[in-house]
């Protein structure tokens, strides 16, 4: 789609720079752009290239708009405003709705005529799928599943054990919502499965990544809260619980029964121990590995940053003798204390 700068700067409240009438048709980077593309500038690292962009235009701050030599439209926060711009110039058409005649359906769902379903997906029986839905192909919908209006499922997602599923919410490729838990106990050294009887409910404008589990709970539900986002390969065990608008990146895996507060940060490869409870407005680094609680907000990191492999070496050789060290602080302690005493 193509837009004036002055269409674009009004659709994002900005300050227009510049040729009202120029037109622009595409985003893209600020160091590869081209003439009809628009970029924005929020970055540090990127100013370097802000003087030399070929961008019709750039989305800025007032702060960097002294080196621009292009159009420019200033906003409070440029990639807020892109947001707006990439989907206005970048809006994919509404296709019609199509059943492909591939697709399984019971006769026991019940599908809103909008409703789209690709090849070789599967609907159970009781499954409910509202208005504006629309289903990937090799998709499978297990028994009783619930789809609110304009949900989204990419190809190859699997939804099982009745859960319900949120409006306007977006499963990528490969999820599985639903599987069972790992619930296991130990009968003289054999293990016994725990049945996995409860279900998972997701809230509504959640987006979930490429290939990440949601298990079913245990007995009750496994919980995702609205506006949750979570990236590509996030394991979530059985009965967790996780707050409003929380993110998490890619490869944590969060253990059963943890419940994970309202606007959380949570970085990649995170590990969370199960049975704890982590606050509302937690940022985790990542690789942390969280073992216990955390009742107040905050930052929190676990990992030990990067240095030659010399010094790792060293410092791991005095890692191991922090128990002998701590013990002869100790000693030392007890020895200035019984001078202090005699004097």
């Amino acid at each position: 789609m193509e837009c004036t700068l002055e269409q674009l700067a009004t659709l994002v409240d900005g300050e227009l720079i510049g040729e009202p009438g120029a037109l622009v048709s595409q985003v893209a980077t600020i160091k590869n752009a081209a003439a009809g593309q628009i970029c924005f500038l929020s970055s540090k690292p990127l100013r370097k290239y802000l003087p030399e962009t070929k961008a019709t235009a750039v989305i800025l701050t007032q702060d960097d708009l002294a080196n621009c030599k292009t159009n420019a439209i200033v906003v409070e926060t440029p990639v807020l405003a892109y947001i707006k711009v990439a989907k206005k110039l970048h809006n994919k058409q509404v296709s019609k709705p199509f059943i492909h005649p591939t697709a399984v359906i019971d006769p026991e769902a019940t599908l809103h005529k909008s409703v789209s379903v690709g090849a070789y997906s599967v609907i159970g029986a009781g499954v409910q799928i509202a208005k504006g839905s629309k289903i990937g192909c090799h998709c499978l919908l297990d028994d009783n599943v619930t789809l609110q209006e304009d949900v989204c499922l990419h190809n190859n997602v699997t939804v099982l054990a009745a859960s319900q599923i949120g409006a306007r919410t977006a499963l990528f490729t490969g999820v599985v919502i639903g599987s069972d838990g790992f619930g296991h106990a130990n009968d003289n050294g054999h293990w016994v499965k725990i049945p996995q009887l409860g279900s998972v409910k997701i809230g509504c404008d959640v987006e979930i990544g490429a290939n990440s589990t949601v298990d079913c709970g245990a007995i009750e539900d496994t919980v995702i809260g609205n506006g949750v986002r979570l990236d590509n390969l996030v394991q979530i065990g059985h009965n967790v619980q996780i707050g409003n608008h929380t993110a998490i990146a890619a490869m944590t895996a969060v253990a059963g029964s943890t419940i994970i507060g309202q606007y959380c940060m949570i970085g990649g490869k995170v590990a969370i121990s199960g049975h704890i409870n982590i606050a509302d407005h937690v940022s985790l680094t990542g690789r942390t590995t969280v073992l216990q609680s955390i009742k107040k907000p905050g930052v929190y990191s676990s990992c030990a940053p990067l240095v030659e492999n010399s010094k790792w070496h060293k410092n791991y050789m005095q890692m191991k003798k922090m128990d002998e060290l701590a013990k002869r602080v100790k000693q030392l302690e007890k020895l200035v204390d019984s001078a202090n005493e005699d004097k």
